[in-house]
């Protein structure tokens, strides 16, 4: 376009920031109207420090996730097989994707919803993040009830998990019993799997009696709870939540160093590890093993989910967040990997406990592996097993505040 020129008029006695940009060239005008926030208007809160959004991320990032996911998909995709495709994923999907969200919502200092005003035929997929993060923000509030459940339960003289009830029946093998293998023992199941099962779930053998019965009391008040702690710390707005980060982010390794080096020490420990790490070369053919590592991806890392989009926000416009970006996908993986050997260490002790040769038959996966393998571990403490066990479990809540806070602030900020 020769010969183009152009001028910029403010509009006579308005202060409202609304500016007129006028192009020309060859007789054709061009007028676009940009409007901007006046300065009479609140700006858009900051983090007090730049190292608030880097400990808020990771306690974002790391969570739940981390302690009780990854290790039950990894058992399920071939131990150590899981972590090559794992680790590809995490730098050619994982990280491009976390810095992308990251330097949309520094860019636009907008939450998802509205940072997607550059594109506005794709605000569908901003819509659809709030929505799949009100739902995990529900799955992590039931999480953080049974944390809550086995929390209180920690506080009992006697870990209610650590022994056999009479109506478990004769395969229930105690956690706290010294016996480590006994010749008339086939295969039993753990005491802490059954309290899991039978005294918190109250898991029936077959819905066809009575459905799904009543309402667990206990766990509906613990409930109550969690969504009264995470309504209380999201009114006290950015600002404390970023002060809040510091011990949200830290405060979970010192327990789990802890319970490191416990389970290492474990009878039969080495034995799961070993068959966490051991690369089993033949699932990398298979497509599932990929497809679950790019889930656990996406779950782990809080990616697409609008949340990374909302904390950036907060940020400087010129701060430099690439080394933040390697920092938190690092830490969040080694954290994986850490959190696999502890669980791997205990699985391979209840293996040995219970007699059985395959590891992957131990226990059952899902959520209840952070609610069978860690009590288990600290089960075999012989000094102050509910000190850890109050510790451990406040971890775990901690985790889940962490994340909790993260996915329900970006509900409310991402309009």
């Amino acid at each position: 376009m020769q010969g183009a020129q152009g001028s910029r008029e403010g509009h006579p006695g308005s202060n409202d920031g609304i500016s007129t940009v006028i192009y020309s060239a060859e007789g054709e005008e061009l007028t676009i109207n940009c409007e901007a926030e006046s300065e009479s208007s609140g700006q858009r809160d900051q983090w007090s420090r730049g190292v608030e959004f880097l400990f808020s991320c990771i306690a974002l990032s790391v969570g739940l996730g981390n302690v009780w996911r990854f290790p039950f998909i990894a058992l399920e995709n071939g131990g150590g097989a899981f972590l090559i495709p794992y680790v590809i994923v995490l730098l050619l999907i994982g990280r491009p994707v976390y810095y992308l969200e990251v330097i949309i919502g520094q860019f636009s200092s907008r939450g998802c919803i509205r940072a997607f005003d550059m594109a506005p035929i794709m605000r569908g997929i901003a819509y659809g993040q709030v929505y799949s993060t009100a739902l995990a923000t529900t799955y992590y509030a039931c999480i953080m009830a049974l944390t809550i459940r086995y929390l209180v339960a920690s506080f009992s003289e006697v870990l209610p998990w650590t022994y056999c009830l009479v109506e478990w029946g004769k395969s229930c093998v105690a956690t706290g019993a010294t016996a480590a293998n006994d010749s008339s023992i086939v295969q039993g199941v753990s005491s802490a799997e059954l309290f899991f099962t039978q005294t918190v779930l109250r898991e029936p053998e077959s819905l066809d009696d009575n459905g799904l019965g009543t309402p667990s009391w206990d766990l509906v008040l613990c409930l109550l709870a969690t969504w009264v702690i995470i309504g209380t710390i999201l009114s006290k707005g950015i600002r404390s939540s970023g002060k809040a980060s510091y011990f949200l982010a830290l405060f979970p390794y010192v327990i789990m160093i802890v319970l490191l080096i416990r389970a290492v020490t474990l009878p039969g420990a080495w034995q799961g590890i070993v068959y966490f790490l051991k690369p089993q070369w033949s699932q990398l053919l298979n497509p599932h093993v990929w497809y679950a590592a790019i889930t656990q991806m996406f779950f782990s890392l809080a990616i697409c989910f609008g949340t990374l989009v909302m904390y950036a926000s907060f940020n400087d416009f010129n701060k430099n967040v690439h080394k933040d970006v390697i920092i938190i996908t690092t830490i969040d993986s080694l954290t994986s990997i850490l959190a696999g050997c502890i669980i791997f260490g205990i699985l391979g002790n209840l293996a040995f406990e219970t007699n059985t040769k395959d590891i992957s038959q131990v226990v059952k996966g899902g959520a209840g592996l952070a609610f069978i393998s860690y009590p288990e571990a600290i089960a075999k403490f012989k000094y102050l097993p509910q000190l850890f066990a109050v510790l451990f479990f406040f971890m775990l809540l901690v985790l889940g505040i962490g994340s909790n806070i993260g996915m329900a602030s970006a509900g409310g900020e991402c309009g």
